[in-house]
């Protein structure tokens, strides 16, 4: 059974940045429902209008990697905010990253190599406040890398959410410092997108998904939010 942990991140746009990750979360989270996917939160960062500025989350299933491996870099959306009074379209960015979780085997963490911190996880507007410490992060001492987890009622669950994250960024830094000694070979492909490259373009006044990398669109944006990404989907993988 694999596993993976998608990273979701609202990058320019503020608010609209943040809910578009909302519905980006929305949209991977139906598409796993359709396949009968197990999925979980492992940390999130919810803001008082409904969106996030992070959200990640982890997929498990047999070809789940495979599946959703070219949904990774910039995401742009093009549309009236409901929070724009004048009607003029925005646009916005998030940043997607999906990341093999590791098997025990592959990546190798030392407790003495992890600083760990407990605090009370919060939320909007003090809503979701706990009163008790349960959030965690944990900073790896070789590397810098901090991760976080606040979404469980635990210590010991955040701890161990905080420390899947972990081992799959750990990997994903392995992975890239290996494809960096193989070269220019890469470039050609679509492959992994990076965190910063743009692959695809959601224009609501349009009712249009574009994906930059295969110059190819798709019509009916309601119902690709809504999980219908098969199309997509397969496109990316004829390649």
């Amino acid at each position: 059974m694999d596993s993976i942990i998608i990273e979701i991140r609202a990058g320019t746009g503020g608010e609209e940045a943040a809910i578009f990750a909302a519905d980006l979360f929305k949209m991977y989270s139906k598409y796993a429902t359709f396949q009968g996917w197990k999925q979980k939160i492992l940390d999130s960062r919810p803001t008082s209008l409904g969106g996030f500025k992070q959200i990640i989350f982890e997929f498990q299933n047999e070809n789940v990697f495979d599946l959703l491996k070219y949904e990774g870099g910039v995401h742009r959306v093009q549309r009236i905010p409901k929070t724009e009074k004048s009607g003029r379209i925005h646009t916005s960015t998030v940043t997607v990253a999906v990341l093999p979780k590791p098997k025990s085997t592959e990546i190798k963490i030392r407790p003495d190599e992890l600083k760990i911190d407990f605090y009370r996880s919060s939320g909007p507007g003090g809503q979701y406040v706990n009163k008790r410490e349960t959030a965690v992060r944990i900073t790896h001492l070789p590397t810098g890398l901090v991760v976080t987890s606040q979404t469980e009622r635990n210590q010991l669950q955040n701890k161990e959410n905080a420390l899947s994250i972990l081992a799959a960024r750990l990997l994903e830094k392995k992975m890239e410092e290996e494809q960096s000694k193989i070269g220019s070979e890469r470039k050609a492909q679509v492959g992994w997108a990076k965190r910063c490259e743009k692959i695809r373009t959601y224009n609501f006044p349009q009712d249009r998904v574009t994906d930059h990398r295969i110059q190819k669109s798709w019509h009916n944006i309601e119902g690709i939010i809504n999980g219908n990404l098969e199309p997509i989907i397969d496109s990316l993988q004829s390649l």
